[in-house]
């Protein structure tokens, strides 16, 4: 509960108010029976009809009517005064979680990532806030209400009658240590359950990003049954949460009403020896449904605190998620002039066995970079190696004679353009989609949209550069949506280029004037481009082969031709893309 009360501190004036605006209200609340045993033992006998005044004094029957009736209207008003305070403290208090939450989910390394996986961040950012929410808005209205109305009630029964509230009194710790032995056992059940929910968000997300796939296969039935296997499994947890946590209801319910009956047998008695009169027995039945009432509502707080401190570990564990890749202490640059290097550079993703070995070159300012290779050949890898979303385990990575480590993440990201194969769209206008966010004039987009081969069809739609985009470029095509994608990485003119694939969907002669563009409009941009293609990488200034994350052929196209025996058999296989190249 550390990062509850770290999150309320900043409300702590309001918390305080509000605090004492609820106490002021309960204790209105509280004198209601109180007032009313006095009306009924006092007030009443003692202005009763006699022969000079047959209908009685009513004046103090009115005037303590008329404190009965401020006190209601007092516990009213002041109770909706807490009740708004105590929401509007939830709502900044939950929002400044999901805040902070989701800038710490930004700037998770890629394996952190990985390791939490994409649902359970959405879970957490979703349901888990939520819980936070619900349960400081409770807490503050409700939590404030029933521990006062508890020990206020226990007091006034006390004041009233000794005997009566000795009898309730026995009763509590029976409740107090069933209450704490339930939710005990509640909260890994509620995790459990919100492990559950994960599996299943994850199943959902699959099947719709998915979808075109699935209903392609004919695997609708296979994808239910998949979905149901993970619905059935959270339906059991839920329910074994819930269960176990219901206990408590039915429990304090069955004390409760003993603790009454044993309440009106022993007044009864009392009343019957003159030990005691009417109107204290029924406020005394009045302030015990008040605490019966504040008991279950005080059950209720355990099983809200439950989830509560299920979801807070939770956002807890993403939140002190230790930065893995900060900016390391700078040191000597490299004495090489080359714009990129690779300095003997092994990494592996298991720490068990290396994704990429031994990877070694240099390349100069404004050239170009071509990477190709069989599927899992490390080609993305090396990549990310280079955007620093991980530290390779062995050797060293330069920008401009820097080493990538020395490099807060902004300084780093300012030097790249990037276009990857599954890159997203959102649903906004092409403009917004091509600057996402950035100041890009119109003389650099409109350079980025020509130079991207995205001109044409971009000006044949009525609205140009403000045509709506589905969410994830659904209402345009593939070839369409990857020259968004290159345009986008080109707007921010950047020092270094990378291409992942981002021509797969281009046609050769678009391939092609997209190479021919980029060499005229970004003469001095050092491009990476990764393919399957060799029309995609042939023309580059230095082409890598990977095998198996090492490097087996490193040189220019007619080199490699004649030196790399795996190169050549893919230029071989692909003669026909060639020719029309």
């Amino acid at each position: 509960m550390k990062l509850v009360i770290k999150y309320l501190k900043p409300f702590g004036f309001s918390l305080l108010i509000g605090f004492c605006i609820k106490v002021a209200g309960t204790l209105a609340e509280l004198a209601l029976p109180y007032i009313l045993s006095h009306m009924l033992d006092v007030v009443v006998p003692a202005n009763k009809p006699t022969p000079e005044l047959p209908n009685g004094n009513l004046t103090p029957v009115f005037i303590w009517g008329g404190v009965m009736l401020l006190c209601a209207v007092a516990a009213l008003v002041l109770n909706i005064v807490a009740n708004r305070m105590a929401a509007r403290v939830a709502k900044n208090a939950a929002q400044a979680v999901r805040h902070d939450l989701f800038a710490k989910t930004m700037r998770l390394s890629p394996g952190q990532t990985d390791a939490f996986g994409i649902p359970e961040l959405e879970t957490r950012l979703t349901s888990d806030t939520y819980n936070i929410h619900h349960f400081l808005g409770m807490i503050q209205r409700i939590g404030v209400r029933a521990p006062i109305l508890l020990v206020g009630g226990i007091a006034m029964s006390y004041f009233l009658d000794w005997r009566l509230a000795t009898v309730m009194v026995c009763l509590l710790p029976f409740i107090g240590v069933s209450v704490f032995f339930i939710s005990r056992r509640g909260v890994p059940l509620y995790s459990a359950s919100q492990q559950a929910g994960d599996n299943m968000v994850r199943v959902v997300r699959e099947d719709i990003g998915g979808i075109r796939v699935i209903k392609a296969l004919s695997k609708k039935e296979y994808e239910r049954e998949r979905f149901d296997g993970v619905n059935r499994a959270l339906v059991k947890c839920e329910k074994r949460a819930s269960l176990t946590m219901a206990l408590t209801n039915p429990l304090i319910t069955i004390l409760l009403n003993a603790g009454l009956v044993a309440v009106v047998l022993v007044g009864a008695f009392l009343v019957n020896e003159s030990l005691s009169m009417q109107g204290r027995i029924i406020s005394f039945i009045q302030y015990f449904t008040l605490i019966s009432n504040a008991m279950i509502v005080i059950n209720r707080i355990f099983i809200m605190t439950t989830k509560c401190m299920a979801s807070a570990n939770r956002i807890g564990q993403v939140m002190s998620a230790p930065e893995e890749l900060g900016a390391q202490p700078a040191c000597a640059a490299h004495p090489s002039s080359d714009h990129i290097v690779f300095e003997d550079v092994s990494f592996s993703y298991n720490k068990e066995q290396d994704d990429l070995q031994n990877i070694s070159f240099s390349l100069p300012r404004g050239a170009t970079l071509g990477i190709i290779g069989a599927t899992g050949s490390g080609k993305s890898t090396l990549l990310r190696l280079l955007l620093r979303n991980y530290d390779p385990d062995r050797g060293n990575i330069y920008i401009g004679g820097k080493n990538v480590r020395t490099m807060d993440h902004e300084e780093l990201c300012s030097h790249f353009g990037t276009a990857m194969q599954n890159d997203f769209l959102y649903a906004d206008t092409v403009r917004e989609n091509i600057c996402f966010g950035r100041e890009i004039d119109d003389a650099s987009l409109t350079c980025a949209i020509r130079t991207a081969q995205a001109e044409e069809f971009i000006s044949a739609f009525p609205e140009g550069c403000e045509h709506m985009l589905t969410s994830k470029g659904t209402n345009i095509s593939g070839g369409q949506k990857q020259r968004l994608l290159i345009a986008r990485a080109l707007a921010g003119n950047p020092e270094i280029l990378i291409l992942d694939d981002a021509s797969s969907a281009l046609d050769y002669k678009t391939d092609a004037a997209l190479r021919q563009n980029l060499r005229k409009s970004f003469a001095n941009t050092t491009t990476v481009v990764v393919a399957q293609r060799v029309s995609s990488v042939m023309h580059a200034d230095l082409i890598l082969v990977l095998d198996e994350g090492k490097v087996i052929g490193s040189g220019t196209h007619e080199q490699l031709l004649e030196n790399c025996p795996v190169y050549r058999e893919i230029r071989d296989s692909q003669m026909g893309g060639a020719l029309l190249e």
